[in-house]
């Protein structure tokens, strides 16, 4: 995953579509590490940039945790950490950074709420939730998630007492999984009712591998199992992560020229507009998943093929995908 190649994607600008809709940006990261750097000036360049991004909100990437103290407290330092970009971009006079998703692992059950709380206390009032990544497939061809996934880890009676705790605490869960997973994801729903679950990216319809060799069938079988999750009310949908090359197979990074918003339109257009009218526009949110995303788009070509294919909505519902469920959702 390259999310330098600043040259390659300055071969494609673009003007927004509509400069003028307020968006709450749903999903970003960030971190300073491994040669790349995405901080309060990057994302404040980002934001300001080309479209009327108004709020935003990070989720967890593991960036700056505590490297003392018990290892179960230790992703608190992010929720320090983010709180201070926070800050910055406030004294900037920028677009805030409005909610911070962070990580506690739910498999401690009902003794995560000493994480909880502490997350609560250091995020200056901006904190909503946690993130539990639980994306595993049995494929050595799927890279896994980075909170040590194992298999039917969200059926676990200590993960559903983690959840339990979380949602009686009034915090979300956002869910990061792979579309072979959905089912147990609506198992964790129903057993979880008051629990509010944001499932990221699309629910992780992946096209590599296995599945990209039966991308048909994959297609198939991720919109039945999308069916099945919007059946339960308390899960929302964040819809994003198109640029995910190393997930959704787009064959993009290999391009001589980054794709232009018409062409994510296109190749996006049947299943976002799919996930739109199973979930309705009031339990979907747009997300930019920058700076992950950036490894094949720029951040205007990504807000400007989710104008494109929500122009088919009305105004309601158009305010709704680009802000107002995020602004539900989040409290924000």
């Amino acid at each position: 995953m390259e999310l330098g190649r600043f040259d390659w994607l300055a071969l494609r600008r673009e003007e927004a579509v509509d400069p003028e809709r307020p968006i709450v940006d749903a999903h970003h990261h960030l971190w300073d590490r491994g040669g790349s750097t995405y901080l309060a000036p990057q994302l404040l360049e980002d934001m300001t940039g080309s479209h009327n991004v108004v709020k935003s909100v990070f989720v967890d990437c593991k960036s700056n945790y505590h490297t003392a103290g018990e290892p179960h407290m230790q992703p608190v330092g992010e929720t320090v950490f983010v709180a201070g970009e926070a800050d910055t971009l406030d004294a900037a006079g920028g677009p805030t950074i409005a909610g911070i998703v962070s990580h506690a692992d739910l498999l401690r059950g009902e003794a995560v709420e000493e994480v909880l709380a502490a997350h609560a206390a250091a995020g200056g009032g901006r904190f909503r939730g946690i993130r539990h990544a639980t994306g595993w497939d049995l494929s050595d061809e799927v890279h896994n998630s980075h909170h040590r996934p194992f298999e039917h880890a969200m059926g676990m009676p200590e993960f559903r007492a983690g959840a339990t705790t979380l949602a009686r605490m009034g915090f979300s869960f956002d869910a990061w999984l792979f579309h072979p997973q959905l089912g147990e994801l609506a198992g964790l729903a129903r057993a979880v009712p008051e629990l509010t679950i944001v499932l990221n990216h699309l629910g992780g319809p992946l096209a590599i591998g296995p599945y990209g060799r039966a991308r048909q069938q994959s297609r198939a079988d991720w919109r039945a199992s999308m069916r099945l999750v919007a059946a339960c009310p308390n899960v929302v949908l964040k819809v994003g992560g198109l640029g995910m090359d190393m997930y959704y197979g787009t064959g993009w990074t290999a391009a001589a020229v980054p794709p232009g918003s018409e062409e994510v339109a296109a190749h996006w257009g049947d299943d976002v507009r799919f996930c739109i009218d199973t979930f309705g526009p009031d339990r979907c949110m747009f997300e930019s998943n920058f700076p992950v995303d950036r490894q094949t788009l720029t951040y205007p070509v990504l807000w400007n093929a989710l104008q494109i294919m929500a122009a088919g909505y009305t105004d309601a519902e158009q305010d709704a995908l680009f802000s107002g469920t995020a602004t539900r959702v989040y409290r924000l």
